[in-house]
């Protein structure tokens, strides 16, 4: 007689109806998140990056007078010659920071620097490239010239009154820029989350201790050190957890005492030593937990008290995709950023991909130009989740909707080049 064994989804299976899309999971991340509303007051210095929680309205015009943009010499423009040659008497010299102090009148003209301000009598600059320098102070110049060139007009760049950063937008250097040539020294800004992260498995070890059979080293505390510290945000590392659902529940709630973000990796599937969803389902609420990606398909999603808590999977590579995806979309909403994803570019794949429909596959891949300034891709090598050295040589994400059924060489893919994974 045959054995019918029957068996539920696993990981390697291409379709869970348990599971959600991608889609699904971001809409419900996101929608489910509210900014923090607490701010702080920094030197601008210390305001890179982080969310504006003020409107900031100019004081003053930018430039605050008229100046030149060439080193050359300023001239009134009824002394340009319509054609011809003209020839003016330069009766002094306007530097920047020091204003020339006296009238200039039609056919003469003052030797100017550039920022230096406009002199009065003058509304035009004609470059030094442009002029023949004659003996006794005296130059030549042709025809061809219109009156205003060269000249940057007070307010040009901002004007007295105008807002020059609203009120929710991410400082970055030119804000920072414009902030201190409006004299403004400090910024209210809203306050970093806080983000609290730890391992699960009672099979790893700390780097500075030597492994014993079937022990393996952290990886992943690094990797998410690493992620996390290229955002602004504030760290606390909890270290190793064992697999205990009393230790996990104590992590746990200490962590969402200060966290507003709580992450773990491992111990999140269904084998015998996977608490964190039923731990999680004891002190707090679960949002979903499977999620059709490949790799990291079991994510558990869900809150503790005031703390977001999201459950990564243990595999290196898994933990890696799911955080560039999901967990970036969760700080930023949490910070107060607009929202945002990494563009896709079209890529001509230079070999087979293979893949099962029914979970959307990011393949870690090497982007590179054609001869036609074409993109083209090629995997890593392997791609198990396991493979973390396939991240560390990609410079990019090869994307897989759910419903693709493989790809042939030669054929256009999505790609999505790395910024700061």
């Amino acid at each position: 007689m045959k054995t019918i064994v029957n068996t539920t989804p696993g990981c390697a299976d291409p379709w869970d109806v348990d599971s959600i899309s991608v889609d699904q999971a971001l809409s419900q991340i996101t929608d489910s998140i509210s900014a923090l509303q607490d701010c702080e007051e920094l030197p601008i210095r210390d305001c890179l990056g982080r969310i504006s929680s003020e409107s900031v309205i100019s004081p003053i015009n930018v430039p605050g007078h008229a100046n030149s943009a060439m080193d050359g010499f300023a001239v009134p423009a009824q002394s340009l010659p319509e054609d011809g040659v003209a020839e003016l008497t330069e009766i002094g010299t306007a530097y920047a920071g020091k204003i020339f102090d006296g009238l200039c009148q039609q056919g003469e003209c003052v030797r100017i620097m550039t920022g230096a301000v406009i002199p009065e009598g003058t509304d035009t600059v004609i470059m030094q490239e442009q002029v023949d320098q004659l003996e006794n102070k005296t130059i030549r110049i042709g025809a061809g010239h219109r009156a205003g060139e060269n000249v940057r007009y007070a307010g040009e760049d901002i004007t007295e009154g105008e807002t020059v950063l609203a009120n929710g937008s991410k400082i970055n250097p030119a804000d920072l820029g414009i902030l201190a040539s409006l004299g403004i020294g400090s910024l209210k800004v809203l306050r970093k989350p806080v983000i609290a992260f730890f391992s699960t498995g009672d099979e790893l070890v700390s780097i500075d201790k030597p492994l014993q059979k079937g022990e393996i080293y952290d990886s992943n505390r690094y990797t998410l050190h690493g992620m996390l510290s290229q955002l602004p945000v504030d760290i606390v590392d909890l270290g190793v957890i064992e697999d205990d659902p009393d230790a996990i529940r104590t992590a746990l709630l200490k962590a969402s005492q200060t966290a507003d973000l709580i992450i773990t990796t491992g111990g999140v599937s269904v084998g015998e030593a996977d608490y964190i969803k039923p731990v999680l389902e004891d002190i707090g609420e679960i949002e979903f937990w499977k999620i059709a990606i490949k790799p990291g398909r079991p994510l558990t999603y869900g809150s503790i008290g005031n703390s977001i808590f999201m459950g990564l999977p243990g595999n290196p590579v898994a933990v890696m995709v799911t955080f560039s995806l999901f967990v970036r979309a969760a700080i930023r909403k949490l910070s107060g950023a607009p929202a945002w994803q990494a563009p896709l570019v079209k890529a001509r794949a230079m070999q087979d991909l293979r893949k099962k429909a029914g979970r959307h596959e990011f393949l870690r891949g090497i982007a590179s130009t054609d001869a036609n300034n074409g993109w083209q891709v090629e995997k890593t090598g392997m791609q198990g989740s396991g493979i973390l050295t396939s991240m560390s040589r990609a410079n990019c994400f090869i994307v897989l909707p759910a419903e693709n059924n493989g790809v042939k060489q030669g054929e256009l893919v999505d790609v999505q080049l790395f910024d700061h994974i």
